[in-house]
C-alpha cells in the first residue's frame, strides 16, 4: 500500500526537501497551498499521516490540529522549532501522536512516521475499525460514522465497504467485490452487487460523506 503524506507548512525549502525524501522513500506526498483552507484541502487529499508545523500563517498549528481531530483519527507528527516543554504538551493535548524539534534528523522523522503508520493501520484492522477521510466504518457494528451521523449497514454492504477501505487507493474489481458476497450466508448474482452500489452510494450522501463510490468502466469501482 502506498501510504499519503500531508505537509503544513509554510516554509518552502523545508516542505520541498521534505517532499523529495518522502517520495523516495515511495510516499505520496501532498502540500496545502492555501493555509486559511487546510481542513477542506485535508478532506481533499485524504492523508494517512500529517506533518503539522506550529508557526503557520493565519492560525497556528494547534488550530489546525484540533480540527482534524474533529473529523480524522489520522496520525500526526508536530516538525517546529518551538519545542520547548509548554509547545510539546500542548500539541500533545490538541491530538498530535509525536513532536519531532527542527533541525531535524530525516532517519529519525522517517522511522517515527513508519512506526506511527504501521501501529495506526495495524491497529485499526485487527479491532474491526477501517477509516477513510474521517469516515469510520466499525465492521463488527455493521456501522459507518461521519462526525456526529451514522448510519446501518447491511452485511453484504459491511464487506463491499470492507474491500473499498481496504484497497482505499485502487481500483476494486467487480469480481473481488463478488468473491466476497460469496462468503456470506445469501445467494448474490451480478445484479445482486449493483443493488448493494446503489444503497451504499445513497448513505454515504446522507452521512455526507466527504467522498463517493465512482464506477471505472470497464474495471470496477474507486473511492474518491
Amino acid at each position: 500500500m502506498k501510504y499519503k503524506i500531508m505537509i503544513v507548512e509554510d516554509d518552502e525549502i523545508i516542505a520541498g526537501s521534505l517532499k523529495r525524501q518522502l517520495e523516495n522513500w515511495d510516499f505520496t506526498v501532498g502540500f496545502i497551498n492555501d493555509f486559511k483552507s487546510v481542513i477542506s484541502e485535508f478532506m481533499a487529499f485524504g492523508p494517512d499521516l500529517v506533518i503539522l508545523d506550529i508557526s503557520l500563517p493565519y492560525y497556528n498549528g494547534y488550530k489546525w490540529c484540533n480540527d482534524i481531530r474533529k473529523v480524522s483519527a489520522v496520525p500526526i507528527i508536530f516538525l517546529s522549532s518551538m519545542s520547548d516543554n509548554m509547545n510539546i504538551v500542548m500539541a500533545m493535548n490538541m491530538g498530535a501522536d509525536d513532536f519531532i524539534n527542527k533541525p531535524f534528523n530525516f532517519q529519525v522523522l522517517i522511522a517515527k512516521i513508519q512506526a506511527l503508520l504501521r501501529r495506526t493501520y495495524d491497529y485499526q484492522i485487527s479491532n474491526d475499525h477501517l477509516e477513510y477521510k474521517g469516515v469510520l466504518l466499525d465492521i463488527g457494528a455493521a456501522m459507518l460514522y461521519f462526525q456526529d451521523t451514522k448510519c446501518e449497514l447491511t452485511k453484504n454492504e459491511v464487506r463491499i465497504m470492507k474491500v473499498m477501505f481496504e484497497n482505499k487507493n485502487k481500483v476494486v474489481s467487480r469480481e473481488l467485490l463478488m468473491q466476497r458476497l460469496w462468503e456470506s450466508d445469501y445467494y448474490v448474482d451480478d445484479n445482486t452487487l449493483s443493488v448493494n452500489m446503489t444503497r451504499i452510494r445513497k448513505k454515504l450522501e446522507l452521512l455526507k460523506a466527504p467522498f463517493a463510490i465512482k464506477t471505472k468502466k470497464g474495471q470496477g469501482y474507486l473511492l474518491d
